[in-house]
């Protein structure tokens, strides 16, 4: 009744719309919240939810205006950022940052617009996404900018396209203040002021040309900078200058780093697996290949045609306490699943995809994994759980995106665009205990 109130002035025009609507209609099924079950799968009714709402889904502490009244795990889904390595078009989902809500198996909650797109053009992809505790901040990269969104508000902050060839994958420090951010396939990284978005720097790169993916440290201070090519750069972040370089036996794909920055564990061209490098020694010490009988006669064949971004493998993650490694078959679409708590990685398991995937992030905790083919699947035993839709029910095939817990608003934990080890996680794994709750 009080919904009819708002659109009609008196309590007869409410009386004359109710008993218009079939009875039928007046029966349809519900979930236990009160929710017409069709509006609940394909189109929430209510994805901003007002203070002083009577729904029991917003029961908990409230604040009289923005978004957060209570703690949440929501993910935050860019667009467009991927397409399934071509299976489907990057533009399907539209633009902005889709918010799902975890504990309510991934329901939708709201779209935040990024930025305004004519019809008549093709809108930026996202390249790159991370998150700051310290700035309740989202930060977005595109081939041409990088933008900065405050969490409470929805509202962009601050924006800047710097010499005009940025900007791709950044990542922020553990402080808040600075982040890292590729240059667009040139040879240096920006160094840039997380609050303000001003430029402190530059780190150049000169081995590592046509400079793609990245990784930082725990600490945020050694940055991992991946050319599309064969040598790696290794950074300083508060000296802004290169330290060190890692040459892999091919072109380097997507990448991961341990809890401590020791090791890199690295997809190639060409390759069903990963090699993995020394960063103290600067030498690659072993590579992991998937059993040939898996990939070598299909990858060989040039009749056949693969989704993905050119590789058999284009994806990798590393599960929070480094007991595992996740890697992406772009040759069977599926995720291997390695052993990694001997000597060397053993594969242990493959499980199938409902896409291509070309991208894995752990979520908080590791409870969750979720893939660019939209799939979310539980670490733990393996299995497509959910999967990340919008507010249409389509499938968002992004490789962008972040777990982010909230508390009134406010950010509380995040997650790395890249599945990095984590020191507490992997710390709680060598003594033998759980994870504390409140850790990232």
């Amino acid at each position: 009744m009080a919904f009819c109130n708002q659109l009609f002035a008196t309590a007869a025009a409410c009386t004359l719309v109710v008993s218009a609507i079939p009875s039928h209609v007046a029966a349809q099924q519900t979930t236990p919240d009160g929710v017409r079950l069709e509006n609940a799968v394909n189109r929430p009714e209510r994805p901003y939810r007002p203070a002083g709402s009577s729904d029991p889904r917003d029961r908990g502490p409230r604040v009289a205006k923005g978004f957060g009244k209570r703690d949440r795990r929501l993910v935050y889904v860019t667009l467009p950022g991927g397409s399934a390595g071509g299976q489907f078009s990057s533009e399907m989902n539209g633009v902005g940052i889709v918010v799902l809500d975890v504990d309510r198996n991934f329901e939708f909650v709201k779209r935040i617009p990024t930025w305004n797109v004519a019809a008549s053009t093709s809108p930026e992809e996202v390249s790159g996404v991370a998150a700051s505790t310290a700035t309740n901040m989202i930060y977005l990269s595109t081939r041409g900018r990088l933008a900065a969104f405050d969490l409470g508000t929805d509202q962009k902050a601050w924006e800047s396209t710097y010499d005009g060839m940025c900007c791709e994958r950044p990542e922020v420090t553990p402080d808040g203040k600075t982040l890292v951010v590729g240059s667009d396939l040139k040879d240096f990284w920006y160094v840039i002021d997380a609050q303000t978005g001003a430029l402190k720097g530059k780190i150049q790169a000169p081995k590592s040309n046509f400079a793609h993916n990245m990784a930082l440290s725990a600490d945020g201070k050694t940055v991992f900078m991946a050319p599309n090519g064969v040598t790696m750069t290794v950074g300083d972040v508060p000296s802004m200058k290169a330290i060190k370089t890692i040459t892999f036996s091919d072109h380097v794909r997507p990448f991961v780093i341990n809890h401590n920055a020791t090791r890199v564990y690295a997809n190639l061209n060409n390759l069903l697996g990963f090699e993995i490098a020394d960063v103290k020694t600067g030498e690659v010490i072993k590579r992991i290949e998937a059993p040939a009988e898996m990939w070598k006669a299909k990858w060989g064949d040039v009749k056949q045609r693969f989704f993905g971004h050119g590789c058999p493998s284009h994806g990798i993650s590393l599960t929070p306490d480094e007991s595992e490694i996740w890697v992406v078959d772009n040759i069977n679409y599926g995720v291997l699943v390695y052993d990694n708590t001997g000597e060397w990685p053993v594969l242990k398991m493959t499980f199938p995809t409902t896409a291509s995937a070309d991208w894995i992030t752990m979520g908080l905790d590791g409870q969750y994994a979720f893939l660019s083919s939209a799939d979310v699947v539980e670490v733990k035993t393996k299995k497509i759980v959910a999967q990340m839709k919008d507010e249409y029910g389509k499938p968002m095939h992004s490789e962008k995106y972040l777990e982010m817990a909230f508390s009134n608003g406010k950010l509380m934990r995040t997650v790395s665009q890249f599945g990095e080890g984590r020191p507490s996680a992997v710390e709680a794994r060598l003594a033998g205990r759980a994870l504390p709750a409140n850790t990232r």
